[in-house]
């Protein structure tokens, strides 16, 4: 045996690794592998595959609010024919159509300032110590 035996080896290794990444990484969804598509009537008459939907809106839930229920949902509450989940989504803070401003977090239904919240600051659901204050959303900053 030669010493070129190695280097062949690692080749044949090293090309095999690329082939399997390749592979693993070449995932194309199908109409049964998304989550809010199963059990839906899909009228394809042929054309071509649909385009990828927007996560937001896959399914519009005005006619069936039901379906922000389903596991994978990006949230149970049905706003302007979108899945929203009203607790943390930012554009429907506590209702539909409650934007929070720029800058705020929706944090349990409502608007906060999480720069300088110290009941959420930098984040929901993050306390500052008591005698401590929220400056740029950090707690005792300075």
């Amino acid at each position: 045996m030669g010493s070129s035996n190695p280097l062949i080896f690692f080749s044949f290794m090293l090309l095999l690794l690329i082939m399997a990444m390749a592979k693993a990484t070449s995932y194309t969804p199908t109409k049964d592998s998304l989550p809010y598509t199963k059990n839906f009537n899909h009228n394809s008459k042929g054309k071509g595959s649909p385009p990828t939907p927007n996560p937001r809106s896959i399914i519009a839930c005005n006619k069936n609010p039901r379906i922000c229920l389903v596991k994978g949902s990006p949230g149970p509450n049905c706003c302007k024919k979108q899945c929203v989940d009203i607790w943390t989504d930012r554009l429907n803070c506590g209702k539909c159509g409650n934007k929070c401003g720029y800058a705020e977090l929706c944090c349990e239904g409502r608007c906060v300032k999480a720069y300088v919240d110290k009941n959420n600051c930098g984040r929901c659901n993050n306390r500052c110590m008591h005698g401590s204050s929220c400056v740029y959303g950090m707690c005792s900053y300075a």
